[in-house]
């Protein structure tokens, strides 16, 4: 069996390299080709390009980096099309992969879409789109086959391989030994992504607000995981005035969140990983200006966050572009490690969300997968 992947930044490279086990199990001497990061690397995937190549997001942002990504999307669709492997997983990043899907697919390859497109939050009109791309979707949600399908899309849910890899229990005294945070210390995980134009908007703010926390906080202790390739940019933020000692390390954010108190941390998949460890969170992003009022228009729902949206309510604040100020960050994170009856409903929470998304989702994929193929 050969099959081409596309995932696109560290969380589609942490994803496709869970999605990867499963499929090995399923097809010994696999080979997988395409787009992918040092992860799925590990496991063996060749890859043609890596997936940083693809971590750029707003639509600003993009623009800048348009050729370039356009580019490696022909050349990609026709290396696949002259490899000719036994089928496509594309994995989230659904501006790529859904334009390539439908020219692979319309080529006579079958293609899966690994990640619903969040058309239940902005851009419903993407589903039709998806019809073109992918002959299935694997979900990780449990109220997204639904949708799908009354737009005439194949869908299974899969869950969330996530909550296979994290534990029920997050392992937190190990976590602390291995990243030398004394047990008593009360630690604040900073993590502001692992996109460049991440880094630029949001990481000088959390810092800020770290800053403001040590102040009002003495003794707080504070830790950041860096993406790979992301040090050269964030180690010269760590001069600015004011600011605290800073741990940075390199990956090993789920080390960070298994041991700290509480997270300052970028909307995204990160979101979820937090609300998975069972910590306390308080969400921000920046992006710019442009890029945020186009994409502020198309939101159908009231959250940005992906725990607030799974759980349907704000159980943990956000504070999004012009809230995003240093202030509003450190009251928030303040207002939630004095509210000791708050954490311990927010605790119950995510361990019911946890047990909602965790389906072995390496094998439910892998089985939806090879029903796809027929193999």
């Amino acid at each position: 069996m050969r099959l081409g992947m596309v995932a696109g930044e560290a969380s589609g490279d942490l994803l496709a390299s869970l999605l990867l086990g499963g499929l090995q199990a399923h097809w010994p001497g696999l080979s997988t080709v395409g787009i992918g990061g040092p992860r799925m690397r590990a496991l063996g995937f060749e890859a043609w390009w890596p997936s940083d190549k693809l971590a750029v997001r707003g639509y600003v942002e993009v623009l800048r980096h348009y050729r370039e990504i356009a580019g490696i999307r022909r050349r990609l669709a026709e290396r696949l099309l002259d490899d000719r492997p036994d089928g496509f997983i594309g994995i989230d990043a659904p501006d790529f992969n859904l334009g390539l899907e439908a020219t692979l697919k319309a080529a006579g390859l079958k293609t899966i879409h690994f990640v619903c497109p969040s058309i239940w939050a902005w851009r419903g009109g993407r589903a039709r789109k998806i019809v073109r791309s992918a002959d299935r979707v694997l979900c990780l949600f449990p109220f997204e086959p639904e949708l799908l399908r009354s737009h005439g899309v194949a869908a299974s849910y899969v869950g969330h391989p996530l909550a296979d890899a994290i534990p029920i229990e997050p392992p937190r005294a190990a976590a602390r030994q291995s990243l030398g945070l004394g047990d008593d210390a009360t630690v604040i995980a900073l993590l502001p992504g692992s996109r460049r134009s991440e880094i630029e908007y949001i990481a000088p703010t959390l810092l800020q607000a770290a800053g403001l926390l040590a102040l009002r906080r003495p003794g707080l202790r504070f830790v950041l995981p860096v993406a790979p390739g992301l040090r050269a940019p964030i180690e010269p933020l760590l001069a600015a005035p004011g600011l605290p000692a800073i741990q940075l390390v390199d990956g090993r954010s789920h080390e960070a969140l298994a041991a700290c108190d509480l997270t300052l941390i970028a909307s995204g998949t990160a979101t979820l990983e937090a609300a998975l460890f069972k910590r306390p969170m308080v969400i921000a992003y920046r992006m710019h200006p442009l890029s945020w009022a186009l994409m502020k228009r198309m939101a159908y729902q009231p959250w940005v966050g992906l725990p607030n949206i799974l759980c349907r309510d704000f159980v943990v604040p956000e504070r999004i572009q012009e809230d995003c100020t240093p202030q509003a960050l450190a009251d928030a994170a303040l207002a939630q490690l004095d509210d000791a009856a708050g954490l311990e409903r927010l605790h119950q929470r995510f361990v019911d969300l946890h047990h909602l998304l965790r389906r072995d989702t390496a094998r439910c994929a892998t089985d939806a997968i090879a029903q796809t193929l027929g193999a």
